[in-house]
């Protein structure tokens, strides 16, 4: 994008009432935020929901101002663009009709790997969402997925450092502007996420960590995700309020299911309760409902190949020598045939697949290696 048109778009988000949704009406019907702007006024009328309130507000000079400004510190800082309509915009996000139509990022984040999924809960995480985090993200290194969340205290910040000990690429959505950080002890993680992912936002350079500004984070949280995850949440918190707008984008929701008695696992059992979450107890569960694959390997250091010699226990040992003798089958004639519910079959299996001793196939098939 050159430099015109990205100051152009800035002017349009400085326009008085003009939202993204808005901005992407506009941009739709004119072609470009350049065009919009030297629209005339018949054409703009012409426009589903443009008034003349609107149209007058376009024709404010002032925006160019602020607009300039913004651009000088992008380009000072070399601060990423990400505008809907190019190939770097998060593909998922792009559907979204709320999504922000501009992103900034930093870091060295690439999109190219599809498979995203957000993990979001209370900020007062305990040893067991602790634990339940890191083993989670252990296990789902294989498929080497990003890791998205909102790099704050508690099961965000926990995710981000589970991420980086498993060589994932992870991503920190911000609630203010690229030339902050929010909580600044956090400061001391940001050179190692710039590594191997980075940090995206919405807003400008001189926008500030406000309450209002986190549920629109959320917003990107949930709609760049293939799924998201809540670890651990009391009945009430933002966490919950991104797992209603992955809902809403019609997106895979998992929630941690923990005891009745526990404050933090109180709203991911309503989650579950009211079937606005799938019950996640393992990473198998992840796997399972995402119909995931393990791709060729192509990093040493998770490297996944069948061994020669392979320690099998006594059930996955059974599944083994099922697949062996009757060939492919499917997830649930394993189940049936081998008598394991099919809770319990989705872990073995990918207990099996970690070791290299079997491999899924399309239509949630297995065979034997």
């Amino acid at each position: 994008m050159n430099s015109t048109e990205l100051l152009h778009i800035l002017a349009l988000l400085k326009v008085e009432g003009v939202g993204d949704v808005v901005a992407k009406k506009l941009i739709n019907h004119c072609g470009s935020a350049e065009n919009i702007f030297q629209a005339k006024t018949s054409q703009l009328k012409a426009i589903d929901g443009v008034g003349d309130v609107l149209i007058k507000n376009l024709k404010d000079k002032s925006v160019y101002e602020k607009a300039e400004q913004e651009l000088r510190v992008i380009q000072t800082e070399n601060y990423n663009v990400l505008y809907y309509q190019n190939d770097n915009y998060p593909d998922k996000l792009k559907h979204c009709i709320d999504g922000p139509i501009l992103l900034f990022s930093a870091g060295n984040i690439n999109f190219e790997n599809r498979r995203i999924i957000s993990i979001v809960g209370t900020r007062q995480i305990t040893s067991y969402g602790t634990e339940f985090c890191k083993k989670l993200l252990e296990d789902l290194a294989v498929f080497n997925p990003i890791i998205v969340s909102g790099f704050a205290y508690g099961v965000d910040i926990v995710a981000h450092q589970a991420a980086m000990d498993n060589n994932l690429q992870t991503i920190g959505v911000l609630a203010h502007g690229l030339n902050q950080i929010y909580p600044k002890t956090h400061k001391k993680y940001v050179a190692k996420m710039e590594q191997n992912g980075g940090f995206l936002t919405e807003f400008w350079s001189n926008s500030n960590p406000d309450k209002e500004n986190f549920v629109r984070r959320n917003r990107i949280v949930a709609g760049m995700s293939e799924a998201t995850i809540v670890i651990e949440s009391a009945e009430k918190g933002g966490s919950l309020i991104t797992a209603n707008l992955a809902n809403d984008y019609n997106r895979d929701v998992f929630a941690v299911p923990g005891r009745t008695s526990d404050k933090f696992s109180q709203g991911c059992n309503d989650l579950i309760k009211t079937q606005r979450a799938n019950l996640m107890t393992s990473a198998a569960d992840l796997v399972y409902c995402l119909n995931w694959e393990i791709a060729s390997p192509t990093r040493n250091d998770k490297a996944v190949q069948k061994q020669l010699f392979v320690s099998l226990d006594n059930d996955e040992q059974k599944i083994y020598d099922y697949l062996q003798k009757n060939g492919k089958q499917l997830l649930d004639v394993i189940a049936l045939d081998c008598d394991f519910p099919i809770y319990r079959i989705s872990s073995i299996l990918l207990n099996m697949e970690l070791k290299g001793v079997i491999r899924p196939l399309p239509g949630k098939l297995f065979e034997a290696v």
